[in-house]
């Protein structure tokens, strides 16, 4: 999902846009361990996702932003995507979809959006990152979340299984992939290059239960990868399956390299075999194996088998006989 941009919240009732009520400073302090005051804080609002078609051609669907309302409170901001305790920045503690009035999405829909209040202690440590952000410095954020399947907008059915492509139209409907039945929001990342992939939503295709070609999928488009315990389980499977393949492919290799050398040596013993050896190393397994039937079969030419008993002259089959009739 594309990335969005910082919004500040309008002036209400002629006080500064970032003035935390009564109500919100409530909520904030279900997250303290110590009474904070309005003043104590930097609070702010942020557009998380929307239900417009990303770079990707997908989209989240309204029931999915609804979803996500609920799952990305109380979620931290972290940036870049990048999980270590000491990235985070600020946390969520309201989220709401709101509509977008005359607005529309590249499928004509309704434009929604799901936006958040989020917050920060006023310190020496937060000072420059309230600052950037209020000057405009620091304004675009991602989301990491995981969803159940994309679907096609098309016929309804999992992207991957059905023959409409992302980004082309049928008739009047334009093909993307809908985000359904979010499983869990992990976070979401202040961002440095937003135009770029990847400041895109950090998103896996199936939730909670992903086959091995699907997170490979996911790692190759190096837009930073969050994977669920299960998901590491397979890949470490994954890897050492590879490892074992690795091993008797070695194995092969070798084996296939030192039958080629011994037959170089008996075919062609003009070339050393330091010579060989060197050019061995550089073979693909598929040129050592076209070597060695080559070699094989000029080995036979110059090894032929001959008859030891039959002389120069040319005989006729009787005439060979008969010589050893008794």
């Amino acid at each position: 999902m594309k990335a969005e941009t910082i919004t500040k919240a309008a002036a209400i009732g002629g006080e500064p846009p970032q003035t935390v009520s009564e109500a919100e400073l409530k909520l904030i302090n279900a997250y303290t361990r110590k009474e904070l005051a309005a003043e104590d804080v930097y609070a702010f609002t942020v557009v998380l996702c929307d239900n417009d078609v990303d770079r990707d051609g997908e989209r989240f669907t309204v029931e999915s932003l609804f979803a996500l309302e609920k799952l990305f409170v109380g979620k931290t901001g972290i940036f870049d995507h990048n999980p270590t305790a000491k990235n985070q920045a600020a946390r969520i503690f309201s989220c709401a979809v709101e509509s977008v009035p005359g607005r529309k999405t590249a499928t004509g829909d309704e434009y929604f959006r799901l936006t958040a209040r989020a917050y920060m202690p006023k310190n020496e440590s937060s000072r420059d990152l309230i600052e950037a952000i209020e000057s405009g410095m620091i304004k675009e954020v991602s989301v990491g979340c995981a969803v159940e399947k994309t679907v096609c907008s098309v016929c309804g059915q999992e992207l991957a299984l059905c023959p409409h492509q992302k980004g082309e139209r049928y008739g009047n409907t334009l093909c993307c992939g809908e985000l359904t039945n979010p499983q869990d929001a992990y976070e979401w990342s202040f961002v440095a290059v937003p135009a770029q992939r990847a400041a895109g939503v950090v998103k896996s295709a199936t939730g909670k239960d992903r086959n091995m070609e699907t997170i490979l999928k996911t790692l190759s488009e190096k837009n930073g990868a969050l994977l669920s315990a299960s998901d590491c389980e397979k890949l470490l499977g994954y890897i050492e399956t590879l490892k074992d393949a690795a091993k008797d492919g070695v194995f092969y290799r070798d084996s296939l390299t030192s039958e080629v050398l011994r037959l170089s040596a008996a075919v062609q013993p003009g070339v050393s075999r330091e010579t060989m050896e060197d050019v061995a190393k550089r073979m693909s397994v598929a040129q050592l194996r076209e070597f060695k039937t080559a070699f094989e079969n000029q080995k036979n030419k110059q090894y032929a088998p001959k008859p030891q008993l039959l002389g120069g002259k040319t005989k006729t089959t009787t005439e060979a006989i008969g010589a050893f009739t008794i």
